[in-house]
């Protein structure tokens, strides 16, 4: 005998809230994590970096965007930024910085070869993977130069990873990587489509998506009290004191290598509230007098940096800049041997419209040159007039101005469960898979989604014989429950 409309009703209600109560939140459906915070290590190719540098090309190869250099041949981008669905594995990560070779010098001071890669993006969807970046190039032999935003420059080998279920951070090692057909025209012909490039690896940090509560907040900002302004609109004072200030300089990328490479074996550390960015070392909590209208500015900065190693022990502390004229000095105490040399002009740069915009003034990776003080400090090791690396500079004269944030490199890898092989031309790697999230355990103990159904419907039978049984006492005159 079927149920009588108020029993489905409430058979179907009862079924609702059982669901509901019994199914771990988020089991029907993963949301999608935000990527913020991580790197990318990659060699483009390492026997390019040998033909740009090597007797041939007589060429080099800079860093832009706050890009540093990993290991024997890596670049490391940084800054990870994208999403991560760990239901499906789909995955992208854009990293800033890049590098720019030159090469084949021309007489007239020109370059045959001049090829930048930067802003590399990695795209994993339905076991495929994308290496995009932005690529500026000198065609081979004509000469002529194009520019392209994320253009698909190789293909990754990501066919063995399971991308699902990772949590953070999200490492991948090794992956092979293969040169597309526009890769290869973007590469200026230097290589065919389907050459193998270095293996890439990232690490990246995830972080789940924020339970958003029901806003109570007005729909319309209330009204800024009388004679009160936004920080956007608060004039820049004329001269004065500094809001806020840092200095980044890498000192110099081969000085760092050397510093911890296989001769020296030593490090650096920072101390006095530098901090460091990979590629360089922000000196932070500056002090002093900036003058907008004249572009000019003498401040003091915090913290310091110590370099040893085998027959190195050099300390560069209080840092100090000057600009007048639209040209820069960084100086700094130096100390080394056990003797300091207070002040010690070290660089100079290009700082020209030094004006604030927004509330910021800002100078970016100016090129430096290193002084004759310079030469003495580093104990001959460069001459007066060596390149050194870019220095930048960043003064707030409004609150509301925030000042240009570090790379961001990101949480170190945990270590993975499935070991990851080097890539070889006769076998690929096989790349390491994403980290297990923390509560591992925990999720593998928990009772399955298949436990809570089985418990949902044997309730929900014992609840509908019950309704029935109810039903048809009121029919034959029996008892009834108390409402």
């Amino acid at each position: 005998m079927p149920l009588p409309r108020p029993a489905r009703v409430l058979a179907v209600t009862l079924f609702t809230a059982l669901l509901a109560a019994l199914l771990p939140a988020g089991a029907a459906h993963a949301e999608s994590r935000t990527v913020q915070g991580g790197r990318l290590d990659w060699g483009i190719k390492s026997s390019f970096q040998s033909y740009v540098t090597g007797p041939i090309a007589q060429g080099s190869w800079g860093l832009t965007g706050g890009a540093a250099t990993v290991g024997g041949s890596q670049f490391r981008f940084h800054s990870a930024r994208g999403s991560y669905d760990p239901a499906t594995g789909a995955f992208e990560a854009a990293f800033s910085g890049g590098v720019r070779f030159t090469g084949h010098r021309k007489p007239d001071g020109g370059n045959e070869l001049d090829l930048s890669i930067s802003r590399p993006r990695i795209v994993i969807r339905d076991g495929r993977g994308t290496l995009y970046a932005d690529m500026a190039s000198k065609a081979k032999g004509s000469g002529r130069t194009t520019s392209s935003a994320q253009v698909p420059l190789a293909t990754l080998a990501v066919g063995g990873i399971d991308m699902r279920g990772g949590g953070s951070p999200v490492s991948l090692t090794g992956v092979p990587a293969t040169l597309t057909a526009q890769g290869a025209t973007a590469f200026a012909g230097y290589y065919p489509a389907g050459t193998r490039l270095d293996p890439v690896s990232l690490t990246v940090d995830v972080r789940a998506p924020r339970a958003t509560a029901p806003s109570t907040a007005p729909t319309t900002a209330p009204p800024a009290p009388t004679g009160s302004t936004s920080p956007s609109a608060t004039k820049a004072p004329t001269t004065g004191s500094l809001r806020a200030a840092a200095v980044d300089w890498g000192v110099r990328r081969t000085f760092r290598e050397y510093v911890t490479g296989a001769v020296s074996q030593g490090r650096w550390t920072l101390a006095d509230g530098a901090q460091d960015g990979g590629a360089l070392f922000r000196f932070p909590s500056g002090k002093g007098a900036y003058d907008p209208g004249k572009g000019t500015l003498d401040a003091a900065f915090a913290g310091s940096v110590r370099f040893t190693g085998a027959h190195l022990d050099l300390t560069l502390g209080k840092v100090t800049v000057k600009v007048t004229g639209g040209t820069g000095t960084l100086s700094a105490d130096v100390t080394s041997a056990g003797k300091t040399d207070r002040a010690v002009p070290l660089v100079t740069f290009t700082a020209r419209n030094l004006t604030p915009r927004n509330g910021l003034a800002v100078v970016t990776e100016a090129p430096a040159t290193l002084t004759e003080g310079g030469a003495e400090a580093f104990g001959g090791m460069y001459r007066a007039g060596t390149a050194m690396d870019p220095v930048s500079l960043a003064v707030a004269v409004d609150a509301g101005a925030a000042l240009p944030a570090l790379p961001d490199l990101g949480s170190d890898a945990a270590p993975s469960a499935a070991p990851s092989a080097s890539a070889t031309p006769s076998a690929p790697a096989t790349p390491s898979a994403p980290a297990a999230p923390a509560s591992a355990a925990a999720e593998a103990s928990a009772p399955s989604l298949g436990l809570y159904l089985a418990i949902g419907a044997g309730v929900l039978l014992v609840a509908a014989l019950g309704v029935l049984v109810a039903v048809r006492r009121r029919r034959t005159g029996g008892d009834s429950p108390a409402a």
